[in-house]
C-alpha cells in the first residue's frame, strides 16, 4: 500500500498546541480529489494541504487546500504553515511561489539566528474585492447577539475577499466574547445568499486602534470556529485601509482563537498597489507531528 509523508504544524503561534493546526501531505499526485477530501476529513482540522509539483518549473509547488468538506481557492494559515514545513526540510529555501486555485502566493521564509525556519510571510493572490452589504440583524441572528452589538460607524457588515470571501462585521468588544453560532440561522443566511457558494463564513472583530481581536465562524463548512484565519484577516486589513483615503498602507496586530484556548497572533500589512489593495500576512509556526499516510 503506498504511503505519503505528512507533517503537522501549529500556525500563527510560537507555542505548541496554540494557534491553528495544519496538516501538510507531501506528494499525492496519484490521489484524486475525492481521496484528498477524505484525507482532509480524516485529519479533521480547519485545513489540510497537499504539496504537488508546480505546473511552472519556476515556481516552488502547486498546493491544494481542503477544509473538512470542500476544496478552497485560498486560505492563509495553510500557506504560512506549508511554507514553514517545506523550509524546515530545505535549509536553502528563502523565497517560494505557490500555485493555488486563486492565483500565485509569494512567500518569504522567516528563520532564526541559527537558520532554523520559524515562520513565513505570504502575500495574498488577489487584491481586495468587496461585495454586498448585510444588515446588523442578520449578523446578530447567526451569532445570537443583539443588533445593537454590531458596530456600523466605520462600515456595515460586508462581503470582502482577497481570494476567499467572508462576511466581515465589527462588534462591540464585549459582544465579541458572547458570540454563539446558530446553525439554523447560518443555513437560512446561506439560503438567502446562495451566490456565496456552499458556506456562509462570518468574520467578526473589535478594534483598539491598530490592534484587533477577531473570531471566525464557518459551521456550514465544518469549522464551528477557527483559531486563526489568514484569508479573513487579510481582507479585514485591506477593508480598513480602503476606508482610510489618506493612507497608503496600514499595519495591524490581530489576536484570534483566544476564546477557544488556542491564542493566535497575526501581523497583517495592507498596502495600496497598482493592482489594488493587497495584504501580507506574517506568522510564526511550531512543528508538532510527523507520520505516514497510507493510501
Amino acid at each position: 500500500m503506498p504511503t505519503l509523508p505528512f507533517f503537522t504544524a501549529d500556525v500563527f503561534t510560537k507555542t505548541r498546541f496554540g494557534g491553528n493546526p495544519l496538516a501538510v501531505v507531501m506528494g499525492g499526485d496519484m490521489l484524486d480529489t475525492a481521496t484528498m477530501q477524505a484525507v482532509a476529513a480524516e485529519f479533521n482540522l480547519s485545513e489540510t494541504t497537499f504539496v504537488l509539483p508546480p505546473s511552472d518549473p519556476a515556481h516552488t509547488a502547486h498546493v491544494r487546500i481542503f477544509n473538512r468538506t470542500a476544496e478552497m481557492d485560498f486560505a492563509g494559515h495553510p500557506m504560512v504553515g506549508t511554507a514553514f514545513v517545506l523550509a524546515r526540510h530545505n535549509p536553502d529555501l528563502v523565497k517560494a511561489t505557490f500555485e493555488i486555485a486563486a492565483g500565485l502566493v509569494l512567500v518569504r521564509i522567516a528563520r532564526d539566528d541559527a537558520g532554523t525556519a520559524v515562520g513565513a510571510s505570504i502575500t495574498t493572490p488577489q487584491p481586495l474585492t468587496t461585495g454586498e452589504t448585510l444588515t446588523p440583524e442578520l449578523i446578530a441572528a447567526v451569532l445570537r447577539l443583539d443588533p445593537g452589538d454590531v458596530v456600523t460607524r466605520t462600515h456595515p457588515p460586508i462581503v470582502a475577499s482577497n481570494g476567499n470571501a467572508y462576511v466581515i462585521a465589527e462588534l462591540a468588544a464585549d459582544a465579541l466574547t458572547r458570540c454563539s453560532p446558530d446553525i439554523d440561522a447560518f443555513r437560512s443566511a446561506l439560503a438567502a445568499h446562495p451566490h456565496l457558494g456552499n458556506r456562509f463564513s462570518v468574520h467578526v472583530y473589535s478594534r483598539d486602534d491598530a490592534t484587533l481581536r477577531a473570531r471566525m465562524f464557518a459551521p456550514l463548512a465544518g469549522t464551528w470556529e477557527d483559531p486563526a484565519t489568514g484569508s479573513a484577516n487579510a481582507p479585514l486589513a485591506c477593508l480598513l485601509l480602503s476606508l482610510d483615503a489618506a493612507s497608503e498602507a496600514a499595519n495591524f496586530t490581530i489576536l484570534q482563537g483566544v476564546e477557544m484556548g488556542r491564542p493566535s497572533l497575526l501581523q497583517v500589512e495592507a498596502r495600496r498597489t497598482p493592482a489594488g489593495i493587497m495584504a501580507t500576512l506574517h506568522g510564526s509556526c511550531v512543528s508538532v507531528m510527523a507520520g505516514e499516510l497510507s493510501v
